[in-house]
């Protein structure tokens, strides 16, 4: 059924498009992050190490510049419109103990879960 021209990348995200329909702001970041993970893979099987690029777990990943690196674009990702304007575009931190980077790693984790349970479906 698969075709070998495609990659497991190709067809796991093939996958979550079809699969994910994502309501909340928060899951739509997730979602829009894993598609991202996926756009770039090189090799053909998806694993975690592979998604991590070399960082070795996500906060690592998120600091390192390897997914979005400014505070307004992350927000944008993640909040609802309103989120979004109470937190000022990204201007003030998500709360008192978290930063927008941290936060990014969290949505970056559920979007590996979310790209490994597809991939074992591709």
């Amino acid at each position: 059924m698969t075709n070998e021209n495609t990659t497991q990348a190709s067809r796991t995200a093939q996958i979550i498009n079809t699969t994910h329909n994502p309501r909340s702001a928060w899951a739509k970041g997730v979602r829009a992050y894993a598609l991202e993970l996926l756009e770039s893979y090189e090799p053909n099987e998806v694993t975690k190490q592979g998604l991590l690029n070399g960082a070795r777990d996500w906060p690592e990943y998120s600091y390192g510049g390897n997914a979005h690196i400014f505070d307004q674009d992350i927000a944008e990702s993640l909040c609802t419109p309103s989120g979004l304007k109470a937190k000022r575009g990204g201007d003030l931190q998500p709360n008192s103990r978290t930063t927008w980077l941290d936060l990014q790693a969290r949505a970056l984790g559920q979007a590996c879960n979310m790209i490994l349970d597809a991939a074992k479906l591709a």
